[in-house]
């Protein structure tokens, strides 16, 4: 394989998901808004009436009930946590985290985006009952970031954009792991020791270059099952399969980025559009609102402020420190915008909080202060780019009125 064909392996398939993921980030924000209104409009009762529906599935003893919404976050949700699952695998195996050094910033960069956050929560809401909210400012929306990425900063260099691609994957993995060990209910031992061979059987497969895609799907449906009879997260089922599917560098003879190219579309136009009309609807009652709640400013300290700082100051840390060049060249300002993106926390903050709190009370107000708290990130990272871009702009001109005055003299 010549250098070129190398080059276009890893280039092709992160330019086709930084597309995906970008365009599919402006349906999510429509799906958003329009759950906002649904939930606020005099349908709202019937939305929230018609989310929480019974819906059982299945034959027999493996038949299983749950309201449309369960559906939507236990079942759907899986499918997207495969995709991440296989995303995960590729930069690993192939991509930007294929390297430890490749792999320095945008590891230290999702630590510091997911320890800061924490501990900013953990701190405003200490002694309270909302304590065991504190997974839920770690997270960062991918679709939303590069969504406002793109359209803020045109111009950012792309290692920036690959960047923060890596950091958000990263940060995923970082989710998966917390969600696992402190968000599953008490387990359930033999339904998780079935879970794990149902799941062990897919990397057997793997190991022999298995490619029928329905003995995998067949496994999958097994752990996500037990799992969820086990009291694990179904969804982490998901991720599981996505790390057993076999992978090669060349995308045309690899089953995993066969599956990963296509269901990215899926992920982006049809699932987590679902995920956000069923669960962004948020009924905004000011009167109702508790805003001395240290739910909401947690919340709104760990994405707004911690997420920014723990970005930001580890990696502009470990430039110091070890002399390595920040991606793509950025300026220390863009940077400081990426980290401030990194604060849309969105769909897996959704997700966290709806694990976190059974109350609907508390859960209504973790979904405001995450809009909210996402809301003001995003237009925090869009103006300081937009100043940032306007500054070097500035400077490229004076340095050319400089240049031309000392040329006629």
């Amino acid at each position: 394989m010549t250098m070129r064909q190398k080059i276009r392996t890893i280039k092709d398939p992160f330019l086709a998901f930084l597309k995906s993921e970008a365009s599919g980030g402006v349906i999510l924000l429509i799906c958003a808004i329009t759950a906002i209104i649904l939930a606020n409009s005099p349908l709202g009762e019937g939305y929230d009436h018609f989310l929480h529906r019974p819906l059982s599935l299945g034959y027999g003893t493996f038949s299983l009930e749950m309201g449309l919404v369960h559906w939507i976050n236990d079942g759907l949700m899986a499918v997207f946590f495969f995709l991440v699952g296989l995303e995960i695998k590729r930069e690993f195996l192939f991509g930007e985290l294929k390297t430890p050094s490749a792999m320095v910033l945008p590891v230290f960069g999702a630590l510091g985006g997911m320890l800061v956050p924490a501990i900013l929560y953990s701190l405003v809401n200490w002694g309270s009952s909302t304590i065991g909210g504190w997974g839920i400012p770690m997270a960062t929306d991918i679709a939303f970031a590069l969504g406002i990425m793109t359209m803020a900063a045109g111009s950012a260099p792309l290692g920036l954009v690959v960047f923060l691609t890596a950091l958000a994957i990263v940060d995923d993995l970082g989710a998966i792991i917390v969600i696992a060990l402190f968000y599953s209910s008490q387990m359930e031992w033999v339904a998780l020791a079935a879970g794990l061979a149902a799941l062990a059987v897919p990397f057997l497969m793997g190991r022999f270059r298995v490619k029928w895609f329905p003995a995998y799907l067949l496994c999958g449906l097994l752990g996500w099952y037990f799992f969820l009879k086990a009291g694990i997260h179904p969804t982490i089922a998901g991720v599981v399969l996505g790390f057993s599917i076999p992978a090669r560098e060349n995308p045309k003879a690899s089953m995993l980025h066969k599956w990963e190219e296509r269901l990215e579309p899926w992920s982006s136009y049809l699932i987590m559009p679902v995920f956000a009309l069923a669960n962004a609807g948020v009924a905004v009652s000011l009167g109702a609102l508790d805003f001395t709640s240290p739910l909401l400013w947690g919340i709104g300290a760990g994405l707004v402020l911690g997420k920014p700082l723990g970005i930001f100051g580890s990696v502009f840390l470990i430039h110091k420190i070890t002399g390595i060049s920040l991606p793509g060249g950025a300026r220390p300002g863009e940077l400081a915008a990426a980290g401030m993106l990194g604060g849309i926390g969105f769909t897996m903050s959704i997700f966290i909080a709806s694990i976190a709190f059974t109350d609907s009370g508390l859960l209504n107000l973790a979904k405001f202060s995450i809009l909210l708290s996402s809301t003001v990130s995003a237009v925090l990272g869009t103006v300081v780019f937009k100043l940032g871009k306007r500054c070097n702009a500035e400077k490229e001109d004076e340095k050319l009125v400089a240049t031309h005055t000392l040329k006629n003299t």
